[in-house]
């Protein structure tokens, strides 16, 4: 009974702190709803940059260039939303040392009630730069275009996250969240092929540690795939020779991949808070004992006292 009691009570923070978080975000110009205008500037800026690519030799480095501008820079702004989580984790701060609810109903809350609004800056920003500049036909890659667009910006939230749990301010956590996206997206296999990587840390470990790595084969696979170009050339071959990519696994498998990351992110985030929580007393204890007073011995004078020191006594 007791054990139904705890469940029915962790299902209500969970609705309670997904309707707040949600009507937060809502309300919140700078959370989502600039971003969403950014981004469709930058979308339509993109489809007129790009229009009609056409079917030449000359596109298939174009086509390149746009799915990594979006898969990489596009993504990149997901940060903007940095200082309100920041904000929201404040207010979970104080909530929690109240014990009003758990880390895993405040990730869970947050989780669901951000989804509805990547998904309008996934899709709505995604239709207007895909179909102008004449990409891969058939609603089914568009609809895996935007799925990963999605799945990249799920990554990119779930990783500011991790820096918000780490840094003591949002613009501490904009400079070090913008510092790791910034290696992340060299040594994502566009800038540097994956051949032409240095071996020490660029290759092993960044390049497969790195989500612009799966996000970049993925819009690759999505794009080439099928395809023939002007010159005979086949899309299968573009992608071995000329991005290099891994082609003994399916796009799907870098979108499973993009989501597995991006839950990854959020379950280190929750054990981060867990692990804070309980070394800050344990810190606060160590910090607040005050320190050993030293008791000074004082030397004894000499038996043989000067006439001087007699007279002064």
């Amino acid at each position: 009974m007791e054990k139904k009691r705890k469940h029915a009570r962790f299902l209500i923070q969970c609705t309670v702190l997904t309707r707040r978080s949600f009507v937060n975000m809502f309300r919140d110009v700078g959370y989502y709803w600039l971003r969403l205008v950014v981004y469709i500037l930058l979308a339509v800026g993109l489809a007129t940059c790009f229009l009609n690519l056409g079917s030449s030799y000359r596109s298939i480095q174009a086509r390149g260039s746009l799915l990594t501008f979006i898969a990489s820079f596009l993504t990149f702004m997901t940060i903007g939303g940095f200082p309100s989580f920041v904000e929201e984790m404040k207010v979970f701060e104080r909530e929690r040392l109240n014990g009003h609810y758990g880390v895993t109903a405040f990730v869970i809350g947050n989780s669901l009630s951000s989804a509805p609004f990547l998904l309008l800056t996934s899709f709505i920003p995604g239709a207007i730069v895909y179909f102008p500049p004449e990409l891969q036909d058939g609603s089914q890659h568009f609809f895996y275009f935007a799925l990963l667009l999605y799945a990249c910006m799920l990554l990119v939230e779930s990783l500011m996250m991790i820096v918000a749990s780490l840094v003591p301010n949002y613009l501490m956590g904009i400079i070090t969240g913008a510092g790791i996206q910034g290696l992340m997206m060299l040594g994502g296999g566009f800038f540097r092929l994956p051949d032409d990587l240095p071996p020490p840390f660029w290759k092993y470990p960044l390049y497969y540690i790195a989500f612009h790595k799966y996000a970049n084969q993925g819009m690759f696979k999505n794009e080439f795939e099928g395809m023939r170009f002007d010159n005979n050339q086949d899309g299968d071959e573009i992608l071995r020779r000329t991005w290099q990519a891994e082609m003994g696994y399916s796009k799907w498998v870098d979108l499973i991949i993009l989501f597995g990351m991006a839950i990854f992110y959020r379950f280190l985030f929750l054990v981060i808070i867990k692990i804070t929580e309980k070394l800050k007393p344990m810190i606060v204890a160590f910090l607040s004992v005050p320190p050993k007073q030293t008791t000074q011995i004082m030397a004894a004078t000499s038996a043989t006292a000067t006439p001087l020191q007699e007279q002064r006594v």
